[in-house]
């Protein structure tokens, strides 16, 4: 692919890169203003686990729904026009779910909330990687990095309001205005034009330079999609693991105290957080390819071992070998379905997070049925698993940056 390599970046892609980073911070951070606000919804709509459990449901659901019509958003509006109208939208479904009075009102709201993220998730990938294509060497992974810093400071966000007393009405609506804000000063500094390479010009000699063709999609392009929505799950399935199993497997399982069941979890977010810190670099050096077999690697032995030998610290130190292992996976099965020949612009970012998003929805309970059938120590072989999948299917992604 034909792209502009700037050998220093000039002020516009800048500019341009930081407003795309508060893309993704707003992004990472509205979601997460309301959850630490769960409870009290739970306690004051007065529902039961399995309600409270198919209405939170909606948030997924609604993003499943609507996620391949993001690629028809990004075609229409611009990817960093839809990312900005998804920010908006989802920040006024945020806010409706949490002045909700009833249940159905409640997922009602969440399942708007979801389908707006999701577009939103869509347009400001796209829009990072056609920053990345300008800068010439990867920058995406620093974008997902600062999304989990936007989550913590939403959690921190909530959590400062439950301590001042703030009603739900008061605490959402500042982080929606908040957050709206940021993303409409951002789109000012996005880039401007249509997203997709314009036609290329005759060089000197009067050659036609090769550019991107869309053609009708064909098989091989099928088959790495199929692998690259494989290698995104792999990601989402470790995840997963650790949001919704790592707690309950230390303390349960390996009996730690309630604090240090935690650590489970928050080593496997830092550990990822500084896998995509340091991803760009690796990604530059060493390419796509020989990143996700590293870190798919990783990520298998790592928790095997803890599994194999199960110890409250090697299991700890298990999940953060996990997060570090797959750090750089959803941004690269992302990137590359964004370059795929035979595709529309957007779709292939579309087709991707959305499978991507159904798996995210159907590993909990498949995970759960493994665990009760058998043990939660069986249940989390998922994590090992999914490392094994990315290393197999690595070869789908590209070596070095051409």
């Amino acid at each position: 692919m034909t792209v502009d390599v700037l050998s220093r970046a000039a002020p516009a892609e800048r500019r341009a890169r930081i407003a795309v980073a508060v893309l993704f911070f707003t992004n990472g951070a509205l979601f997460a203003n309301l959850l630490p606000r769960y409870p009290q919804i739970k306690a004051d709509l007065g529902i039961g686990n399995a309600a409270y459990g198919l209405a939170v449901a909606a948030f997924p659901a609604g993003a499943i729904t609507a996620g391949l019509a993001a690629g028809m958003a990004i075609r229409w509006l611009g990817s960093a026009r839809a990312a900005v109208a998804g920010t908006l939208l989802t920040g006024a479904g945020i806010l409706a779910a949490g002045l909700a009075d009833s249940v159905a009102m409640f997922a009602a709201a969440l399942f708007v909330a979801g389908a707006m993220d999701s577009v939103t998730d869509v347009a400001q990938n796209a829009h990072g990687l056609r920053v990345q294509r300008r800068y010439g060497r990867s920058i995406i992974n620093s974008f997902h990095a600062v999304w989990s810093i936007g989550a913590v400071v939403g959690g921190s966000m909530a959590a400062a309001a439950i301590a001042l007393g703030l009603s739900r009405g008061q605490h959402l609506t500042i982080s929606a205005v908040v957050f709206a804000i940021a993303a409409c000063v951002a789109l000012r500094f996005c880039l401007p034009g249509p997203d997709t390479e314009p036609a290329a010009e005759p060089d000197a000699g009067g050659r036609e330079e090769r550019r991107p063709e869309r053609t009708a999609t064909g098989r091989r392009t099928v088959y790495v999609l199929a692998a690259l929505v494989l290698i995104a799950t792999a990601g989402t399935l470790v995840e997963d693991a650790g949001s919704s199993w790592a707690t309950l497997y230390l303390s349960n399982s390996l009996h730690a105290s309630v604090t240090l069941a935690a650590f489970g979890y928050i080593a496997l977010v830092g550990a990822q957080f500084i896998g995509r810190l340091v991803g760009d670099r690796l990604v530059d050096r060493f390419g796509q390819r020989a990143v996700a077999r590293t870190g798919g690697l990783i990520a298998a032995v790592g928790m095997g071992l803890a599994l194999a030998v199960p110890t409250v610290s090697g299991t700890i130190l298990g999940f953060a070998a996990a997060g570090f292992g797959v750090a750089t996976l959803v941004p690269a099965a992302m990137h590359e379905a964004n370059e795929l020949p035979g595709l529309k612009p957007g779709s292939g970012l579309a087709i991707v997070s959305w499978l991507m998003r159904l798996g995210f929805l159907l590993s909990p309970p498949v995970v759960g049925l493994v665990a009760d059938a058998t043990s939660l120590r069986v249940g989390l072989l998922v994590v090992p698993f999914a490392g094994l999948l990315a290393l197999l299917l690595a070869g789908m992604l590209q070596t070095r940056r051409r």
